[in-house]
């Protein structure tokens, strides 16, 4: 009985923690986009000693041009309640080596033809990205390996920074930037708010206290009630 309890006192201090990081978040994404060191230090590779994770869900502005032979599309992502893709393509930032693999948008799939892709604009010379940092591109369920072209798949189911990095040969960023904004280019961006998974801590908090609460109603009725309606 203690135990179940101490669970879910300790659930109810998780979701709490969540809730306020869930908060910090928002907090961040409405602050002036990063700049200067900052933005440096938010794309540098990552390593043992850097801390990228204190910057994600920081607005970026960057400034860059497309590298489309690099344009990936993960299967299986949902937008509005359809099916399509979400498309990465990485950014060479201006000036620099550094490339920052970007989350444009979403884009419907053809479900007459699988392996078909769809059109999406890739505007050439440098263009502007307005977006937020994330660690990584969500991961699903690997269904299977995709579907590309000498080698290279364009249609995935995932994608790793680390094993792109090793593929493409690029300088890839250690953060990834999730573009913000209207429909445009052929891609919507109707991003839901980052899941915390509080309510899977809210879940079992009421798990745990019910079950509390069942051993608690069980001690009283064996120990008290039971005996005296015997003697009764």
């Amino acid at each position: 009985m203690l135990s179940t309890g101490a669970l879910g006192r300790w659930q109810w201090e998780r979701a709490a923690e969540k809730e306020a990081l869930a908060a910090e978040l928002a907090a961040r994404s409405v602050q002036a986009p990063l700049a200067g060191a900052e933005l440096q230090a938010a794309l540098a590779p990552r390593t043992a000693e850097s801390n990228p994770d204190k910057f994600l869900f920081h607005s970026v502005k960057l400034h860059g041009r497309w590298l489309p032979k690099y344009t990936v599309y993960l299967d299986n992502r949902q937008m509005d309640g359809h099916q399509g893709f979400f498309v990465i393509t990485p950014l060479q930032l201006a000036g620099q080596d550094t490339v920052v693999l970007v989350q444009r948008g979403w884009a419907p799939r053809n479900f007459l033809e699988r392996t078909a892709l769809p059109p999406v604009l890739t505007p050439e010379g440098e263009v502007e990205v307005n977006g937020h940092l994330v660690a990584e591109t969500t991961p699903i369920y690997a269904l299977g390996s995709g579907q590309g072209e000498q080698g290279f798949l364009r249609i995935r189911q995932n994608l790793s920074l680390d094993a792109f990095r090793a593929e493409t040969s690029l300088a890839l960023a250690g953060l990834v930037v999730v573009q913000d904004g209207a429909p445009s280019e052929g891609l919507l961006r109707h991003w839901l708010p980052p899941d915390t998974g509080v309510q899977k801590n809210y879940g079992y908090v009421f798990q745990w206290f019910a079950l509390c609460g069942l051993i608690s109603g069980l001690y009283v009725w064996f120990q008290f009630i039971r005996p005296r309606r015997h003697r009764a």
